[in-house]
């Protein structure tokens, strides 16, 4: 598996950052252009765009490019940021992906199921990472931003957060740093029903890190992905300390609350049933947001 991290800023531990080059498929409509402002406000490196038909011209002093293939070759980037509609998402994945990108986030929400489908198979392949779609983004504190996520709420430290819901990604990570902790990396798995990178496959790309002091797991009601984790926490015998919190508690029972993926058809994907596992695997539960730091700190013992 690629090491997330060294494609991020460059190294197998946390020092000696590399200032990774970025580029942003969709820099010249109305949300890439602003969150390429803002990731450029944060420090990220953003090194050119890609708007099929704008090649040739610039969006901020940065180069914009036709197809990922011609702005690979002028800046060797392995890392791309994706702004479109659903509907162009699959040509755009298959582009980068066939040009050499290793890691890419996927902002669309609501890509068909098939093409996700058909991207991540074509990411497999090519020993590529898809976070999304329908995600935040990725965030290493003062280091790098790729997404659409808010600076503030976040700062540097050793605390991992995996988390299915953008909003609440920023307020978990709020709280916590208000209390005293850090991130070491947040990544948003995405509300979308299929996942590129699903909270099994985000936890073992950070498990090992050797500043890793804890994880928080922020869920929600929909699909296995938190019953699969919980068992391979127990299946690994993780030490390190998790608390979680899950969305949706209250929500009704078949149908769509928010997110693609946030339905619920009897037990199956209910909260009960990511409680129980999670219970299961001694990592214990908040009710609300605001009870994780403290549940943290139980666990770190401080």
């Amino acid at each position: 598996m690629l090491d997330i991290f060294d494609l991020l800023v460059g190294c197998s531990n946390d020092h000696d950052y590399k200032n990774k080059s970025v580029i942003v498929q969709g820099i010249t409509g109305k949300f890439g252009s602003l969150h390429t402002k803002n990731m450029i406000s944060y420090g990220t490196n953003i090194v050119a765009g890609v708007t099929p038909g704008k090649g040739g011209t610039k969006f901020d002093n940065i180069n914009i490019y036709n197809t990922v293939s011609e702005a690979i070759k002028q800046t060797k980037s392995k890392i791309s940021v994706m702004f479109m509609p659903a509907k162009f998402f699959l040509d755009a994945a298959k582009d980068a992906i066939n040009s050499g990108i290793k890691l890419l986030i996927a902002i669309p929400e609501h890509v068909p199921i098939k093409d996700t489908m058909i991207a991540l198979d074509l990411a497999r392949k090519n020993n590529a990472i898809i976070i999304g779609p329908n995600t935040p983004g990725i965030i290493v504190p003062n280091i790098i931003k790729l997404g659409i996520m808010p600076a503030t709420p976040f700062k540097s430290g050793n605390i991992t957060i995996l988390s299915k819901s953008g909003t609440l990604m920023y307020e978990v990570s709020d709280e916590i740093s208000k209390y005293g902790f850090g991130q070491n990396i947040a990544i948003g798995i995405g509300g979308d029903p299929i996942n590129g990178t699903r909270l099994i496959d985000a936890f073992n790309m950070i498990k090992n890190r050797s500043s890793l002091a804890g994880i928080v797991i922020v869920g929600e009601i929909g699909g296995d992905a938190e019953e699969i984790l919980a068992q391979h926490v127990i299946d690994t015998n993780f030490k390190k300390p998790i608390v979680s919190y899950i969305a949706g508690r209250s929500a009704p029972k078949e149908k769509h609350m928010g997110h693609a993926g946030a339905i619920v058809y009897g037990e199956y994907g209910s909260a009960e049933s990511k409680i129980k596992m999670f219970n299961n695997a001694n990592i214990p539960v908040a009710k609300k947001p605001s009870e994780i730091p403290g549940l943290l700190a139980e666990r770190l013992k401080i």
